[in-house]
């Protein structure tokens, strides 16, 4: 929210109240910072304490390069929750420690440090590394206050303060260069400077402002991030009221956030999955080839049997196969129950899908919301399984179903019977959640079943505990490496309860390109795992935006054929056009690769789980934060650490990237280009720019590999790129335990005794 008009004037009925000096500091409670005492005009006689409002700072040591910033207005408001679960693995401990010079107070937390100025009616915190060198951010004169919408006249008129919106706003730094990348599933540019951002979860597509997944953590290209502790509306100027300045405002009295320090993105990101959680495990089938039935498209069991007997003949395996909404009855979305009239034999026709051998695991799309035509609905209603207004009604309205009713996951009956209908479904031979929605939240007229919640904040912490719950539910049933959602929702935290796709994209290249800057900015907010609509949800592909996609999609961490109105089968696309061209060809050719390269990918996989990185879509800055190039590039990416990705946009398959320092080996023709440097290529359907990162040892599966779940040391290719003393590749089995250890050693590639089979190892590069 924008509180002023320009530079100099405030914004017409907005009133303005800043921390203009520290007055007095003082220790925290708990004995690890110090907290501010802020008057909103500088207090140079003691008549000056008199009627005017002071706001309290608190600065604390949270963890090894981890400080806490806490501004409070009236501490007498009532703290209501839903709030963010931290530190879920235990909270490290901390070494705090104050010390006061002439220049001013510091707090260190370990690496990071903060300094409050020590000069008379000053205002100037600085973040900055504890050993030395130039600041984070600061916040500066002018830069933490209070405003009022309508603007009061008389301070008395705040006796009533329902006709008045307060907010609280901190405004750090932008240096100059400097770069802001994040903030959640963002489709808009990748870098945020110059955007006003609305932590609002939303269902606007891939092609708006509005987001899914709003994640309250932002990182900076000079080597810090900073995490928002608020599930409610976060309103951010970044750049676009200050040029300067980053401000973040909520409605309320409290605002606190974290600023964590790297100083690289890698070591950001580990310390953001500390405070937030590290994302969860997911299987080794989960990265094998989803095939959906689409959305409104018109199937039943004979359908069903048709795609994957056709996708088999076709020699394209399908891992998971999931049923779309229309698995349920028109009009009674969502209530567990398959459609008899299609389906008239769920478990058996389950059952025998997996008997022959056409699909390992089955998905079915849910979501929290139940329409009125369902027999179950007036049980859920009576039992009080279901949001409620304020008068006692039960919330409903007629967008998405038919009074539609909204489940109340703060309400422990309610979340019982939604995993006794979970549970249903496994009994059936289900295998993983598709868990749409939860972002249509009302947060007007509601009331919880948990009355100490507020309903803002419920709006964004729904999701959490909505997909939580159906995570563990399918963690309790299949084990605990062993549950995979497909959520479009999330907020802070949900990087634990794996994994999520980018919505709703249109079948357009523009589309594809949205998608892409939306999983790298996810990945930027501490998600390991994300996947994308192949071929586009809206419309209908045309052949080579549909290969080009394929491309894309199988490249990363997950990938699903699924769209709106029309099957995303590649014989419908083309005709079934039989050619090498084709989309059947095009599709096989990359689901076998992905096949083959399942034991890099699934040795990295475990690598992001503990470190709290993307596996793919993973930005160019985390691998090349000294790059200045990389921190704007959102139209390729790093799938691990190891390989580089271009997917194509042109129908005639030109692409445009570029190469960081090095020599590069292209996958495919073993062609070495170096770095840095802009490349232009033309590519057909079978190939893009996927280019090897020298001082690599890359473990891929035998030629012809086309299961995703093998034996990852068995018939192995070791390909040697470039590979210097101490270059490593770590092996891990199906299940994610590691078996042991490659590495380069006195110019040779040792450890080998690990691997069975007729393994090979190939020095691409010397």
């Amino acid at each position: 929210m924008r509180f002023r008009d320009g530079q100099w004037l405030v914004a017409e009925g907005v009133r303005i109240e800043y921390a203009e000096e520290v007055y007095r500091i003082t220790p925290t409670p708990s004995g690890k910072g110090i907290s501010l005492l802020c008057p909103t005009r500088k207090v140079m006689s003691r008549g000056d304490t008199l009627n005017l409002g002071t706001l309290s700072i608190d600065i604390e040591a949270a963890f090894d390069g981890v400080i806490s910033v806490e501004t409070t207005h009236w501490q007498g408001a009532i703290r209501r929750g839903p709030d963010f679960d931290l530190f879920p693995a235990g909270r490290p401990d901390v070494d705090a420690k104050i010390t006061k010079t002439e220049a001013g107070t510091t707090v260190s937390a370990g690496g990071l440090s903060a300094t409050v100025s020590g000069k008379p009616h000053e205002f100037d915190v600085s973040f900055h590394p504890t050993a030395g060198g130039k600041p984070l951010t600061t916040l500066l004169n002018r830069s933490v206050g209070l405003a009022y919408t309508p603007a009061p006249s008389s301070p008395m008129q705040l006796a009533d303060t329902r006709i008045f919106k307060h907010y609280l706003f901190t405004q750090t730094t932008l240096s100059v260069g400097e770069s802001i990348h994040g903030l959640g599933e963002r489709f808009g540019p990748f870098n945020k400077v110059g955007q006003k951002v609305d932590l609002w979860n939303s269902d606007g597509g891939t092609s708006s402002d509005q987001a899914y997944k709003n994640i309250s953590f932002w990182m900076s290209s000079r080597g810090y991030g900073v995490f928002i502790d608020t599930p409610e509306r976060v309103e951010l100027e970044i750049g676009s009221e200050r040029c300067c300045r980053v401000q973040t405002s909520v409605e309320g009295q409290r605002l606190r956030w974290y600023l964590i320090y790297g100083p690289t993105p890698r070591d950001v990101l580990r310390r953001y999955s500390v405070l937030t959680g590290a994302p969860g495990r997911v299987p080794s089938w989960s990265f094998g080839l989803w095939l959906s039935t689409s959305f409104t498209t018109s199937y039943d069991e004979e359908t069903v049997n048709t795609f994957l007997s056709g996708m088999k003949a076709r020699d394209i395996p399908v891992e998971v196969f999931h049923f779309d909404c229309f698995w349920l009855k028109a009009f009674q979305w969502c209530d567990f129950e398959f459609d008899k009239d299609m389906f008239p034999d769920p478990q058996g026709q389950i059952t025998r899908l997996k008997a022959d051998g056409v699909v390992k695991k089955v998905c079915v799309w849910t979501n929290p919301y139940l329409g009125q035509a369902s027999p179950v609905f007036a049980e859920a209603a009576a039992k009080g399984y279901l949001l409620k207004r304020k008068n006692g009604d039960v919330f409903q309205w007629d967008l998405w179903q038919t009074g539609m009713g909204i489940v109340d996951f703060t309400n422990p009956a309610a979340c019982a019977w939604f995993v006794s209908c979970l549970e249903r479904l496994f009994d059936t031979g289900v295998d993983c959640i598709k868990t749409d929605f939860g972002e249509r939240i009302p947060s007007e007229d509601v009331q919880w079943f948990d009355s100490s919640v507020d309903p803002k904040r419920m709006h964004n912490y729904y999701t959490f505990v909505y997909n939580k719950l159906v995570y563990e539910t399918l963690q309790k049933r299949y084990g605990t490496d062993e549950a995979v959602l497909f959520a479009r929702s999330a907020t802070a935290g949900s990087q634990r309860f794996p994994l999520t796709w980018g919505g709703d994209c249109e079948s357009t290249p523009e589309a594809m390109a949205e998608s892409l800057r939306g999983g790298l900015s996810l990945g930027l907010s501490g998600f390991a795992f994300w996947s994308v609509d192949i071929g586009g949800f809206e419309g209908y592909p045309p052949p080579w935006i549909y290969k080009r996609w394929v491309a894309f999609g199988l490249l990363c961490s997950h990938s699903r054929l699924h769209g709106s109105n029309s099957y995303r089968v590649p014989w419908t696309v083309d005709d079934d056009d039989q050619s090498d061209e084709g989309c059947s060809a095009t599709l096989r050719k990359w689901t076998h690769l992905k096949a083959r390269l399942m034991p890099y990918l699934f040795s990295q996989a475990q690598a992001c789980v503990g470190a709290g990185l993307p596996l793919s879509l993973r930005a160019m800055c985390i691998e090349f934060p000294d790059d200045p190039t990389a921190w704007s590039l959102d139209r390729q990416f790093m799938l691990g650490d190891s390989l580089l990705v271009a997917p194509v946009f042109e129908e005639d398959g030109t692409v445009q990237f570029y190469l960081p320092e090095g020599s590069w080996t292209n996958f495919f023709t073993h062609e070495v280009k170096n770095g840095p440097g802009w490349f232009t290529e033309t590519h057909k359907f079978g190939t893009l720019p996927l280019y090897v990162r020298p001082n690599t040892l890359l473990v891929l599966g035998k030629e012809g590999e086309k299961r995703t779940v093998y034996d990852y040391a068995s018939d192995v290719e070791v390909r040697s790129y470039y590979a210097r003393e101490g270059a490593s590749a770590i092996l891990v089995d199906n299940q994610g335990n590691k078996l042991g250890k490659l590495e380069v050693k006195n110019g040779e590639v040792v450890g080998s005794e690990v691997l069975t089979g007729e393994f090979r190892i190939t020095v691409v590069n010397a």
